[in-house]
């Protein structure tokens, strides 16, 4: 079968193929009246909701939700290569991580002492998809970051199956968790935000899922702390013409299996590059295992090859896309990375494929999707502290800046702010 992926202009793209790539939407909407649902049954009826959402959602009678000595037991069940591989990725994931960790600070000026101090939450829930299959990965993404940033309790919860696969739960363990539960979906989000007999309540819910549990996720802010809302991966290939054609359609296509609503976009200014990634990726496509859910998300409205008329136009083009993941296979790589501020994570360079940062270079794989990026960043160890400032003024420190403090206070109409401050001068004369 032809793959339908042609190389289309930038400049001739019409309205709506525009807002196909620009305004890529999560599906969060076609089920959140479902999840309203799910969510408050949960919060009404706890365990028992929990179960019945389990058999309905994922064919599974759960009899204990609670598997963290499951957990720990896979460990020794899982081949040693893959447990060794783990831990690496674990391990570098985690100096990448320390090396976020803020530092408390305190500065005197003026009869002003000022600072600012950070701690961690108490406690946090960690989605991890799962269940049969396999996505250590996420585990290590969600949970190493919360142990770096001393969250006292990180909660897991990864769907059920009838035998959960032990890759994931070892992974789980390894980096860090401290409870681990069977249950996914949109019952996941809402047991984790406000807890049931077995699972404990949380302060903040982080980790990718479905559209599903993205629509939990958006149904319970509010009531708790959530990181964002993530929608199918996507990438962006940002090529000149040094590209290495095949190597951008690996990229393509390693980001296409992962979902049929992927998006996958290869922007450039070389025709003959445009030409020849078409050509690679329909050459290397039959090769793959998911090679049926990866055609489909090649052939969307939000993916393709695109040709601008130069590389600046290129850029625009990727500065307004602002993927999720964007490798930039040029040249003058980093001249081009500091002209495109929105992107969620960056891969330079022939050699680092997005795979890299999806496993194992160090870098966090949660990140924003659906143009997300064009207002935060991915997960970090930020995303599990809070910070709060410091002052202490002395005396003649708060007398230098009296005259300010009651001038606008009277402005605002506050006299009892003017008069906190006077009063403590009244004995002056």
């Amino acid at each position: 079968m032809t793959l339908d992926l042609g190389v289309r202009a930038v400049a001739d793209l019409r309205p709506a193929e525009r807002e196909a790539l620009f305004e890529r939407d999560a599906g969060v909407s076609a089920v959140r009246s479902d999840v309203r649902e799910i969510v408050e049954r949960v919060r009404e009826e706890g365990d028992v909701a929990v179960r019945e959402f389990s058999r309905e959602f994922d064919d599974v009678d759960v009899g204990n939700l609670d598997v963290t000595d499951a957990a720990e037991r896979a460990v020794s069940e899982v081949e040693d290569d893959v447990l060794d591989a783990i831990r690496t990725a674990i391990d570098n994931v985690r100096v990448f991580h320390e090396r976020q960790l803020p530092e408390d600070w305190r500065v005197s000026e003026d009869g002003r002492e000022l600072g600012r101090r950070f701690r961690p939450l108490e406690r946090v829930g960690v989605y991890v998809p799962g269940g049969a299959a396999a996505y250590p990965s996420s585990a290590i993404m969600g949970v190493v970051p919360a142990v770096v940033a001393g969250v006292e309790h990180v909660a897991v919860a990864t769907p059920p199956a009838e035998e959960m696969n032990p890759v994931t739960l070892a992974a789980i363990h390894e980096a860090g968790a401290d409870r681990v539960y069977a249950v996914g979906g949109a019952q996941a989000v809402a047991a984790l935000a406000y807890g049931t007999e077995t699972v404990n309540a949380v302060q903040k819910l982080v980790g990718p899922g479905n559209r599903w549990v993205t629509a939990a996720k958006a149904e319970v802010r509010g009531d708790v702390e959530i990181d964002f809302l993530a929608g199918p991966s996507e990438v962006l290939v940002l090529a000149d013409d040094t590209a290495t054609p095949d190597y951008v359609a690996a990229d393509l296509l390693a980001q296409a299996e992962h979902d049929p609503n992927a998006s996958v976009v290869c922007v450039t200014d070389s025709a003959a590059v445009a030409e020849a990634v078409v050509a690679a990726v329909e050459e290397q496509l039959p090769d793959r295992a998911r090679a049926d859910v990866a055609r489909e998300a090649l052939e969307a409205d939000a993916s393709g090859v695109f040709l601008a008329r130069s590389m600046p136009e290129a850029v625009l083009f990727a500065e307004e896309y602002a993927a999720e993941h964007l490798s930039i296979q040029a040249a003058d790589d980093e001249a081009l990375l500091d002209r495109v501020a929105n992107a969620g994570s960056v891969f330079l360079g022939p050699y680092t494929p997005v795979a890299a940062g999806d496993y194992a270079s160090g870098t966090n794989h949660v990140l924003p999707t659906s143009g997300g990026a064009r207002l935060h960043g991915g997960l970090s160890v930020d995303t599990f502290l809070r910070s709060s400032t410091v002052q202490r003024l002395s005396r003649e420190g708060l007398d230098d800046l009296s005259e300010t403090i009651t001038t606008l206070a009277e402005a605002e109409g506050l006299e009892a702010h003017a008069a906190s401050v006077r009063v403590r001068f009244e004995d002056d004369g």
